[in-house]
């Protein structure tokens, strides 16, 4: 397991550390300020180093044991490295607009997702049978549907951990998450409430730099997890391989085994009979013999 490590340099560098303005601040984040400088809160990186390393490693685990993550973050600073991050390492995203029910209610999302599918299959189609109004029509509709689910379209099930920028703006992510008991790797700022967050991640989320270093991180930890997960399928392969050339050869002496039963004991008869057949002619020779 290589997960990757950052230093109070790289954070500093990106601007991790610059929190909210002093009145824009929730009592909750106290214990994770270092300090403040010019009516700005300044977030303590020794901590922030700590809580990405544990984040990290929750992810590694969660993607090694075959989950799936969801990216959160409408944020137009984010929503264009959540989308690519989720696309790179083949997981799950949300990008434009937190739908109300995304994860409590997903037989109606799921529903929406196979009416995007099949709009998205009839727009594909030469002969169509619609009049150009009526694609213009089904075009926005579709666009609409690919803005909202494109990113989870693929997902089958409520996804086994979510990944949160901003959890402000995404709240209702976090209450749906919570509902379901989903873990949750969140990056909170000075502004943000830090309850029911199962790994917290303290540190600016409004940056560009901030923001990429985080996906950076995220996106080099699920690629290492991806390898494990193909190296432990590789073994249980050859062990499933194994097992059968062994299944394979105990067949095969069972087989010669009781072919050796079956002329043994054909042998065995073919000699009593002979014997039975010897005595009767001795029985009859020595009857003759005496006559």
């Amino acid at each position: 397991m290589e997960i990757p490590s950052t230093n109070i340099k790289q954070l500093l560098e990106a601007g991790v550390h610059l929190g909210h303005k002093t009145f824009r601040w929730n009592p909750k984040m106290d214990k994770f300020i270092f300090g403040s400088k010019d009516s700005i809160h300044i977030i303590d990186l020794v901590q922030t180093l700590e809580m990405i390393d544990a984040a990290l490693q929750a992810i590694h685990k969660c993607i090694s044991s075959g989950g799936k993550i969801l990216f959160v973050s409408t944020k137009k600073q984010a929503a264009e490295t959540i989308a690519a991050l989720a696309k790179d390492t083949s997981q799950y995203y949300v990008n434009h607009r937190w739908l109300g029910g995304m994860l409590t209610n997903w037989k109606t999302i799921s529903n929406s997702i196979k009416r995007y599918k099949k709009l998205s299959e009839d727009l594909k189609k030469e002969n169509k049978g619609f009049t150009k109004k009526e694609i213009l029509k089904l075009g926005t509709e579709r666009d609409k549907l690919e803005r909202s689910l494109g990113g989870i379209a693929d997902m089958k099930n409520v996804p086994n951990m979510i990944f949160i920028i901003d959890t402000n703006v995404e709240a209702l992510a976090v209450k749906e998450s919570l509902i379901l008991n989903i873990p949750i790797v969140a990056v909170i700022d000075t502004n943000s409430d830090p309850t029911g967050i199962n790994f917290p991640i303290p540190g600016n989320d409004d940056a560009r730099r901030a923001i990429n270093l985080y996906c950076d991180l995220v996106k080099q930890t699920i690629i290492d997890a991806q390898k494990h997960i193909s190296s432990k399928e590789q073994i249980e392969s050859s062990a499933q391989g194994k097992e059968n050339e062994d299944h394979k050869k105990l067949k095969s002496k069972e087989l010669k085994s009781s072919e050796k039963k079956v002329k043994t004991e054909t042998s065995e008869k073919k000699t009593l009979k002979e014997k039975k057949s010897t005595s009767i002619f001795s029985k009859l020779k020595k009857l003759t013999s005496k006559k």
